[in-house]
């Protein structure tokens, strides 16, 4: 897992996930993937990126729509 890349700081960016305290949201990355782009055309763009922080920001997008929130009944 890499998720270790994702950083959650809520003086960045509005306190969104990014990527390695850099100014770039886990889901810029992901809606950019979304639209067809390929992991070439974001490491070209983000020339700072590297290929485990697309991998992280995909890792940390699975573990978050697998997550749910249960009600908790008192008796």
């Amino acid at each position: 897992m890499h998720l270790d890349r994702i950083t959650v700081d809520p003086h960045r960016m509005g306190g969104l996930p990014c990527i390695r305290n850099l100014r770039v949201t886990v889901a810029t990355l992901l809606g950019q993937l979304a639209a067809g782009r390929t992991h070439e055309d974001l490491l070209s763009d983000y020339p700072y990126l590297e290929t485990d922080d697309i991998t992280a920001a995909l890792e940390f997008a699975a573990a978050r729509v697998s997550e749910r929130e249960l009600a908790v009944h008192s008796a």
